[in-house]
Parts: structure tokens; sequence; C-alpha cells
């Protein structure tokens, strides 16, 4: 059994323990907020974004100048998946929970004989597939030490995707990441971007007809670029949201099960030191009675 002075030093640690996972609990609480702005801000224009291009993919589907980002290069053999992870862990299951659909999908592929590639955004991402899937992973970026994600970091994920997909890399590129739901709730998705696989309703277009000016090619060709860059920004400002949120309520589990911890230990502590008081109590009235 351990000793008081042992059970006085755990109480303590745990203690100092439920003080930091309170502190962290009150950090992502303050930054959830900021990050669920961000988020919710974001999707509208990429929602309307998809819309837009949806209405005038279709009136060149199947067009043979159509722009490669919309028809794919007609093969399906080779698969890049861009998985958005975060950098740092403590959020519960919210790397997990992305990782493993990621492992689903590329499991899926490689039993049907095709060829996996992974882009890794996120150091946690990494760090869970390079156990199976370390000569699949082309390249890691990591966006550790940005203070506030911008438009600037998802170009630069988007530029990488495009020479990858300009140098013949890929057939079908997919993004995974989290879509923030509530505090409790975030939803790991799966979004194929290219070829982009718009919604039913953007798809069959509208019922009003349109006259473009450029033609309908040369605004795909401009748009369809900035699109990924939008999407893979829409996918950042989600896992942002996601991971704080996911954080906040992981903390906040921590730091009930340590006061539950603290509560046992303490009655255990109480416990023991009656008995000792006790037991030093009766040898003294046994060597009293004694004499």
């Amino acid at each position: 059994m351990a000793s008081l002075k042992d059970m006085r030093v755990r109480i303590a640690a745990t203690k100092a323990t439920q003080k930091i996972t309170k502190a962290m609990q009150m950090v992502a609480a303050s930054k959830l907020r900021r990050a669920q702005a961000a988020a919710e801000s974001a999707r509208p224009y990429a929602e309307r974004m998809d819309r837009v291009l949806g209405n005038i993919a279709a009136s060149v589907a199947g067009l043979d100048s159509a722009p490669p980002l919309l028809r794919g290069t007609g093969a399906d053999q080779t698969h890049l998946l861009i998985v958005c992870t975060a950098e740092r862990g403590l959020c519960g299951a919210f790397n997990s929970a992305i990782v493993r659909l990621a492992r689903e999908h590329a499991n899926r592929l490689a039993s049907e004989g095709k060829t996996v590639k992974i882009l890794c955004v996120g150091r946690k991402g990494f760090e869970q597939l390079r156990r199976n899937y370390e000569k699949q992973i082309v390249e890691v970026i990591e966006l550790r030490g940005v203070r506030q994600l911008g438009f600037v970091q998802a170009d630069m994920v988007a530029a990488k995707i495009l020479k990858l997909f300009d140098d013949g890399g890929f057939d079908i590129a997919t993004l995974f990441f989290s879509r923030f739901k509530s505090v409790i709730a975030q939803i790991p998705t799966a979004q194929q971007i290219i070829p982009p696989v718009f919604e039913a309703d953007a798809a069959n277009g509208a019922a009003a007809s349109y006259e473009y000016e450029p033609e309908e090619v040369d605004i795909l060709a401009e748009l369809l670029p900035r699109n990924i860059a939008v999407q893979v920004f829409r996918a950042l400002l989600e896992n942002a949201a996601s991971e704080q949120g996911a954080r906040m309520s992981a903390m906040d589990n921590a730091t009930r099960n340590a006061g539950e911890m603290i509560r046992k230990q303490t009655i255990t502590y109480n416990r023991t030191r009656q008995a000792m008081i006790t037991k030093e109590l009766i040898e003294i009235i046994s060597g009293a009675e004694a004499l």
C-alpha cells in the first residue's frame, strides 16, 4: 500500500493536471468562437461557387474542349488523397477520425488494384499514416507556427496539387477533412475535387438559360484552379473549428475525470490516515493496559 506521502503527492499531481486541462478548455473555447465564425463565413462562398461551376460545367459536359480539371485524365488508376489534420493532439478523436476515413478509402482502392498517393496537410495525419503508407506519402505540408489561417496557405496547397496533376501524378484527387457541426459533433468528410463532383441541383443547372462572356470554357479554365484553392481553404477552416471544438470537449472530459480521481484519492487517503491513527491508538491503549 502506498504511504500517506505518496498519496499526497499523487493528489497534488492530479490537481495540477486538472488545472492544466481546465486552462486548455478555456483557451479552446475562446479560439472556437473565431474559428467557428470563419468556417461559417466561408461556407456560402464555397457552396455558391460550387453551384455556379456546376451550372457552367453542365453546358460543356462531354466536349473535348472542356478543361482537363473538369473532364479529368480519362483514367481511374492513380488516386491522390489530400488528408487534412491538425498540427497538435489532445483533441480527442478528431485526427483519428479523419485518418480512419482516409485509411478505409485507401484500403478500398488498393483492394481494387488502384495506385494510392497521399498528400498530408498537418503533422498528426502524417504520424498516423506513415506506419502503413510511408511509401505512398508524396509530401507533408506542416502549418505549424501559423497564427491565423489565411487563403495564402490554401493557395500553397492548391498549387502543389495542380502541379502534381499537370505532371501526370494522379487521375483523381479526394480531399479529407472534418466538417464542423457543433462542439460535440464533427463529421469526417471526403470530397472529390479533381475532377470535381458537383451536387445534383448544381449539375442539372437552373431552368433559365444564360449567355456567358467570355465562353464557358474560358470561364472554367480560370475558375476551376481557384475553386480547388477555395475548397482547400474551406476544409482548413472547417478543420480549425472542429479541432477547437474537439479539444474543448476532450479537455472538459479530462477535467471532470481529474475531479473524480481527486475525490477517490482523497477518500482513500482519509481512510488510510484514519486506519493508521486507529492502529496507533490501539497500540497505545494496549501498552497502557499491559502496564
